[in-house]
């Protein structure tokens, strides 16, 4: 069970890596005000992360499973998995300057190449990943200076950390709750975990999508400052880690939500 666990430890940090430099596309696509080739190239690393995503819901299935052979508590390893998700965003926190001087270079090339697959062929040339390597760069304090943090809504902060809490844990609560329910309700509980997440994603779509949407849009129209690009992407970017520090304190009360259809 220790090797599914790192698998899926593994996993969840590349999930939510990539999910947290989502957020500094916006970045690039208002500072080089290429929003199209930008997103169309960010496809790709989102497909990397839905694909890791699918294998997440087996990987939980077995050690829940196996937990429930055996006689054991899983919360333990589920927590930690929870944990690794908010590892996963410091990390992508921590990346975002060297990505962002990455995909500035790799939306340039795509300019010029026209493919995804071209363009992932090249930067696999062993020439060009010693030049990613090199590209690092640390984030610093000044990124976070003179920003005008008013001017983003509180409301969508606070929704983004309540969102991002529940799609952290909403699987590993559903599956959590299969020990929760007669054996007979471990599947119906189990098959929930899709409502839960599409929920969320309603959510993200409807409320938060739109209106960041908004003030990227009236940024590349000059409407508003870059800076207030800056601070979304920075507030967003806080509120997902605390949201996935909310998911820990989510998890057994979502379980037990779960169950209580079930029971």
């Amino acid at each position: 069970m220790e090797s599914i666990l790192t698998e899926l430890i593994i996993l969840t940090v590349v999930i939510h890596t990539v999910d947290t430099l989502a957020y500094s596309v916006r970045l690039n696509s208002v500072k080089s005000g290429q929003f199209a080739l930008s997103f169309s190239l960010f496809n790709m690393f989102v497909l990397v992360s839905r694909t890791a995503n699918i294998f997440q819901g087996p990987l939980i299935g077995s050690i829940v499973g196996l937990s429930i052979a055996r006689g054991l508590n899983p919360a333990g390893d589920l927590r930690t998995v929870i944990f690794a998700a908010t590892a996963g965003t410091v990390l992508g926190i921590l990346l975002i300057p060297t990505f962002l001087r990455i995909f500035e270079v790799a939306v340039r090339r795509l300019e010029l190449t026209g493919s995804v697959p071209s363009l992932v062929v090249e930067a696999l040339h062993i020439n060009n990943v010693k030049r990613i390597v090199k590209s690092a760069v640390r984030p610093k304090k000044t990124m976070l200076e003179k920003l005008r943090y008013k001017e983003i809504p509180k409301r969508l902060l606070i929704l983004n950390a309540v969102v991002t809490g529940i799609y952290t844990i909403g699987i590993l609560a559903a599956y959590y709750s299969a020990l929760l329910v007669p054996e007979h309700a471990r599947l119906s509980a189990v098959a929930s975990s899709g409502m839960i997440n599409g929920i969320a994603s309603i959510l993200l779509t409807f409320f938060i999508d739109p209106k960041s949407a908004i003030i990227t849009d009236q940024a590349l129209r000059e409407k508003r400052p870059y800076g207030d690009v800056k601070a979304l992407v920075i507030l967003l970017i806080a509120t997902k880690l605390i949201g996935t520090l909310l998911g820990q304190v989510f998890f057994l009360p979502a379980a037990q939500f779960i169950a209580s259809f079930y029971k």
